[in-house]
């Protein structure tokens, strides 16, 4: 990690440029910058973080795992939010794993320490981050509920839909991956893959989703995804 592009970098994480000038100026000395690789683990279960990351590219998964090992998406971060929100809410989610899913060029992270520390001040970055725990409260909820109730294909689309809103409209995923967020088979990912390219809403080959029609996809997409940001666009800045 470096603080050497932490000033130039810091207005890509929607909460961190939402801060007065003179407060980024302020915490800038308290931001290191990272890396943010495929499946890199940066909250893991029943372990306590040590930093808290502000991405401002890629996508990460955050992801409850079951005792035979599945594991189900049940929100997503990019450079809208943080990672780290067990450190905010003051306990430890013993079964949440919040993992890289989508690869970035990088994010910011503050140790836990200062960042609580900033909690406790209630300065402009608490009352940002109390704004965005809604919000990914209101994701998580809804995020239940799709998975419930809304039919494979529909969720498929608002996750591209989400997808493409923090990572642009080429995804690097594979089969395998994408099958273990939505909770279901490969197989079925590789059918709704197929009827999504006949369609020409996507591209998708070789670990590689290229969205083509994201009009078509809205249509597509289940009541959820715009529930959602309409939420985001309501609370974060």
């Amino acid at each position: 990690m470096s603080r050497s592009k932490a000033v130039a970098a810091a207005s890509r994480n929607r909460l961190l440029s939402a801060l007065p000038p003179e407060e980024f100026r302020r915490l800038a000395p308290m931001l290191e910058e990272t890396t943010l690789e495929l499946h890199r683990q940066l909250e893991e279960p029943g372990v306590l973080p040590t930093h808290v990351v502000f991405p401002w590219s890629g996508v990460c998964s955050f992801t409850v795992t079951m005792a035979d090992g599945r594991m189900v998406e049940v929100g997503t971060i990019g450079n809208e939010g943080m990672v780290g929100m067990s450190a905010y809410f003051g306990s430890q989610m013993p079964d949440a794993l919040t993992v890289v899913q989508v690869p970035g060029d990088g994010a910011h992270t503050m140790r836990v320490g200062s960042f609580l520390a900033e909690m406790e001040r209630e300065g402009a970055l608490y009352h940002l981050v109390r704004r965005y725990s809604q919000a990914l409260i209101a994701l998580v909820m809804q995020s239940a509920a799709c998975n419930a109730l809304h039919e494979l294909d529909q969720r498929c689309a608002r996750w591209l839909l989400m997808t493409q809103d923090r990572a642009g409209a080429e995804i690097r995923l594979t089969q395998e991956y994408f099958a273990s967020m939505l909770g279901v088979r490969r197989a079925s990912v590789t059918e709704v893959a197929q009827r999504l390219q006949r369609n020409k809403l996507i591209d998708y080959k070789r670990g590689r989703i290229l969205i083509r029609d994201r009009a078509g996809l809205e249509r597509l997409a289940c009541e959820c995804y715009p529930v959602v940001r309409s939420q985001f666009d309501r609370l974060v800045p």
